[in-house]
């Protein structure tokens, strides 16, 4: 086997061949966190002084801009922040061509300002605890392996529950040298933090942090750089997750996923592995303008299948619900006693304000559906959560056509053949009527808009179309969950897999007993 040394100049020449220049590279270690008071790193006082790394420079950069979209989501006009137009006379009614941008998106964008619109986006920013925030994100500088993207999810980062009283002894059980900042956020019920990084060579990255961190790896990463990101290329969803893992006194989970794969799953919903874990509110620790763009067709087609399986009216509880619950639906973790069935009314009953910064931008901002409620009249309406407003759509059968028209490329070919089959469409009929309405065709493009096969389907019996939508949703979702899963005993290790598998089963039986406790009491 090559030596480490070889193989980086090896993939060095590869990327020279490829003219391309990593954004950063390996940033100087910085001091370890005490654990009395919370360290703030700015990006003045922090950043090398004595080095000349480009990439520690651009990592910053990637942060400063990362804040800045946080500073545009919590501006006043939020709820209007992804209106493309917000220049135009507010009597202007808002039309598709509006979303122009989804008919051919660029993939190939490096620069924020390269997106469609100013504030692009903005809305997938969640606000949390600032010193919170700069705990999570000093945990990316403990990685030497340049990460081009990151969040922070799950419950360890947003609460799902009320929190309780936990003693020292407890929170010390999981996080050995928890800073008060994470004590705080996680209300006395802690809990280990998950993360998603983004990275641009799977191998290369892998070689890296194994020589950084052989201790986060199972008995995989004997076998190499190679071996693992074989296995997380190639296995399940493409993600490579290290449990249980303790960094500055906390533990974390991370999963690595190679940024090709996150945008394509965020954009065609091939798994939709990543892409449902982003339909709910997670933390962007370090965003990237060709991650964002690929999140927001991924957000927008969220909401698009949530209105797909609702009816005219709904409260913005059920949406949220519904959107929360797209990605369970084919988890094979939801039939086992291994997850609280009550985790979808929880995730999002106890994060309303997050759903809402991050949909209504998005609901406001599409022809066929509104708020209809007054509660909307008011300046702050946004964060008064004591109000479950209602929302209508329109369900006029052209622009429900074009709503399948703009799902998911991968997802929506599942959807066709599903009424290709119901319709009774021959072969040679159907392929023809795909041909014509082919929007990805580089040579001849067209809009995105539905024809009548489309309209045909958003016209279906509201009971028969939930019934296939949600059947497409678990035949995405199923495999490339349960293959994950079992990847999962491999990348862990037995021990790590046997006490993950152990604390979902304990959850399970703690809401199993609250929910008897509560049919008693009732």
């Amino acid at each position: 086997m090559a030596s480490p040394i070889r193989g980086a100049r090896l993939y060095s020449l590869h990327a020279a061949r490829l003219q391309y220049r990593p954004r950063y590279s390996s940033p100087r270690p910085l001091r370890t966190l005490p654990t009395t008071r919370l360290c703030i790193r700015t990006f003045a006082s922090d950043a090398p002084k004595d080095s000349n790394s480009q990439g520690a420079k651009a990592a910053h950069k990637i942060e400063s801009e990362t804040d800045s979209a946080v500073g545009a989501a919590s501006s006043p006009n939020e709820p209007h922040s992804q209106k493309p137009h917000s220049s135009a006379a507010p009597s202007t009614p808002s039309t598709e061509s509006d979303f122009d941008w989804e008919d051919k998106p660029n993939f190939h964008i490096e620069k924020f300002t390269e997106l469609p619109y100013q504030n692009f986006g903005v809305n997938q920013h969640m606000i949390i605890d600032r010193e919170f925030k700069e705990v999570l994100r000093q945990l990316l500088w403990r990685f030497r392996a340049p990460i081009r993207y990151a969040f922070a999810y799950g419950s360890g980062v947003f609460p799902q529950s009320k929190g309780g009283a936990a003693t020292e002894a407890e929170i010390k059980a999981v996080h050995p040298k928890a800073p008060v900042a994470v004590q705080k956020a996680q209300d006395g019920s802690p809990k280990m933090i998950d993360f998603i990084f983004g990275v641009s060579y799977t191998q290369h990255w892998h070689s890296l942090n194994l020589m950084q961190h052989r201790d986060h790896y199972s008995m995989l990463g004997s076998l190499g750089s190679g071996a693992v990101s074989y296995v997380q290329d190639k296995w399940g969803a493409g993600v490579y997750y290290n449990p249980y893992v303790t960094v500055d006194g906390i533990l974390i989970k991370y999963g690595v996923v190679n940024i090709d794969t996150l945008c394509r799953d965020l954009s065609e919903w091939d798994t939709m592995y990543i892409a449902g874990r982003l339909h709910k509110p997670v933390k962007i620790l370090r965003d990237d303008p060709r991650v964002r763009l690929a999140n927001q067709i991924n957000l927008l087609s969220a909401l698009r299948t949530a209105l797909l399986l609702l009816p005219p009216t709904f409260t913005e509880q059920e949406l949220y619900a519904t959107i929360a619950g797209i990605s369970y639906l084919g988890d094979p973790r939801m039939a086992f006693p291994t997850e609280n069935p009550k985790k979808v009314a929880n995730i999002v009953n106890h994060n309303m304000l997050n759903f809402r910064r991050l949909y209504a931008p998005l609901v406001e901002s599409l022809p066929n559906v509104d708020f209809d409620d007054p509660a909307t009249s008011k300046t702050d309406w946004v964060n008064n959560t004591d109000a479950v407003l209602k929302i209508q759509q329109d369900m006029d059968p052209i622009k429900r056509g074009n709503m399948v028209r703009r799902l998911p490329k991968a997802f929506r070919s599942k959807l066709y053949f599903e009424y290709q089959k119901k319709f009774q469409i021959p072969q040679l009929e159907f392929n023809k009527m795909m041909e014509e309405n082919k929007d990805e065709d580089a040579v001849s493009f067209k809009r995105q808009q539905g024809g009548g096969f489309e309209q045909r389907i958003a016209q279906d019996e509201p009971e028969s179309l939930r019934k296939t939508v949600r059947a497409v949703i678990k035949r995405t979702i199923s495999w490339p969950s349960t293959t994950q899963s079992i990847k999962g005993v491999v990348t862990s290790g037995f021990r790590r897999s046997f006490r993950y598998m152990g604390e979902k089963i304990a959850k399970y039986r703690e809401s199993d007993e609250s929910e008897k406790d509560d049919k008693k009491s009732s």
